[in-house]
């Protein structure tokens, strides 16, 4: 009897641990099958990783004597909402930008011929989006009708403001210099220490552009806020116009005419000795920045002889800038108001071209660079072109004019004196400087980037394993939900045999 009961009690244990050797299965299970579910979610989720393709976009920089279109690249993936813009391709404009019909048929065609070029560095895919820009001047509008029917995005015109291309320049000459961002030794774009920028100016043929940062904004159109790769900027830009070099050539030359008593023998003190020519009077008067004579008539000639006169040349140059009315704390001239320069300062374009016929490009002192236009304007003709043999005779003939020009627009407009001059760096880069590419790198803040996620498990895998470990999830809650209720059941009336029932 003994042995008996001993074998049954045996039996029910072998029947009991089986029993709950089937539950922890079924638990293990169940519980494998909801952690397995989670993890692919997880990490279908959490490791996936976005592709960016670059990015493109074109600006058209169009004057009324020259226009270039230029490509632009970025990656996709920009760096706190601003792309790192490359310049990819730049194309000149054939042709002059004139009223004329015949001239503006082959500006059209230049213009065609760059587009043509311009569609080949960029995927044919990417053509529907890719942004044109068209910056011009007023006299420029038919281009817009041109462009329309280009095979990309093309955003209407705007004529850009002089603050906005003095801006534009200031925001190229900084991220040139990797101002604003720039890679560590892990080839990761950081901010650099410190984050100082430098001054910007631009000396084009109608106008010329100062920009450079301020700490406080000031009042009126001349102070812009600009926000770049997470960072806010203030910058304090003006634009003179009709004081870029052809203009103010031109005012020169107005100068020079009406102090003279003969227009057939005009001494023009600017010019270098042994140097002539003839000028009609339409190539100096045909501009807005400039009042008419009396009795003008544009068939006039003036004929002009070298009087290598420096101190009277600069003399004429300051007379055309007022230096005299200022209603603010300190103003440049004509009475604009402008804070102290500060700072480093890259002066580009006319700067750069003028600074280097003196010998003073690069960095330069302000005592060495008055000696420079001294000499310069005192060598003569001959001289002149032996010695600067790379300068046409169209710009050698102004750069005694020019180089004052300069000096006198930086020392007593600008207000660079012998300590802040030594800032001064006049500079060319290869890529090419000015508003476009600063134009764009904040317009490429409002361009959305394409990008594609690329997952670790493709969908058929994915969608697979959740169908797998779902199903087993399903199968596995019932019989689990059956085993535990039934085992409760025997428990229960297990526990009912140790208490007899009350009579």
């Amino acid at each position: 009897f003994g042995s008996s009961m001993l074998c049954q009690q045996e039996m029910g244990s072998k029947k009991k641990m089986g029993y709950k050797c089937r539950i922890a299965g079924v638990m293990l299970l169940l519980i494998g099958s909801i952690a397995a579910l989670v993890v692919v979610a997880v990490v279908q989720d959490k490791l996936k990783v976005k592709e960016y393709g670059l990015e493109f976009g074109i600006v058209i920089d169009s004057g009324s004597s020259r226009s270039n279109v230029y490509l632009y690249e970025w990656p996709g993936e920009k760096e706190n909402e601003t792309g790192v813009v490359t310049e990819r391709k730049n194309c000149k404009v054939n042709g002059k930008n004139n009223p004329n019909t015949d001239l503006y048929e082959k500006t059209f065609k230049g213009f065609q011929d760059c587009m043509d070029k311009i569609k080949n560095h960029i995927p044919e895919e990417k053509h529907k989006t890719t942004p044109l820009f068209l910056g011009a001047t007023a006299g420029m509008r038919l281009l817009e009708d041109f462009l329309s029917k280009q095979d990309f995005q093309f955003h209407k015109a705007s004529i850009i403001t002089g603050q906005e291309e003095g801006l534009y320049g200031w925001i190229t000459v900084n991220y040139l210099k990797e101002n604003f961002l720039q890679k560590n030794m892990w080839n990761t774009y950081i901010r650099p220490n410190g984050a100082e920028t430098v001054g910007s100016m631009d000396l084009g043929g109608a106008s010329t552009q100062i920009a450079f940062q301020v700490q406080e904004r000031g009042e009126g159109a001349d102070y812009k806020s600009v926000k770049l790769y997470g960072y806010p900027y203030t910058v304090y830009t003006h634009s003179f116009l009709c004081y870029g070099k052809n203009e103010a050539d031109k005012k020169v030359l107005d100068k020079v005419i009406r102090e003279s008593s003969d227009p057939a023998y005009v001494i023009n003190p600017c010019y270098p000795k042994g140097f002539n020519i003839t000028i009609q009077a339409s190539s100096i008067y045909d501009t807005v920045c400039i009042l008419k004579p009396k009795n003008y008539n544009s068939n006039q000639e003036f004929y002009m002889v070298g009087g290598a006169d420096s101190e009277k040349c600069g003399e004429i140059v300051k007379s055309i800038f007022n230096f005299r009315n200022c209603s603010s704390k300190q103003c440049s001239f004509n009475g604009v108001e402008q804070p102290p320069v500060t700072g480093d300062f890259m002066a580009y374009a006319g700067f750069f071209f003028i600074a280097r016929a003196l010998e003073q490009s690069g960095k330069s002192d302000l005592d060495q660079f008055n000696i420079a236009v001294g000499n310069f304007c005192n060598t003569d003709w001959a001289e002149l072109k032996l010695k600067k043999h790379w300068i046409s005779d169209g710009y050698l003939k102004t750069y005694c004019f020019a180089s004052h020009y300069v000096l006198t627009l930086l020392a007593d407009g600008y207000k660079f004196d012998n300590e802040t001059w030594k800032n001064i760096h006049f500079e060319q880069k290869e890529t090419s400087i000015g508003w476009s590419l600063g134009y764009m790198l904040s317009m490429s803040n409002m361009i959305p980037s394409e990008v594609k996620e690329i997952t670790p498990m493709t969908n058929p895998v994915f969608a697979g394993l959740i169908f797998l470990f779902s199903a087993l999830i399903i199968i596995s809650s019932p019989r689990l939900s059956q085993h535990t209720f039934n085992h409760f059941l025997k428990e229960f009336n297990t526990m009912e045999s140790f208490f007899p029932p009350k009579v």
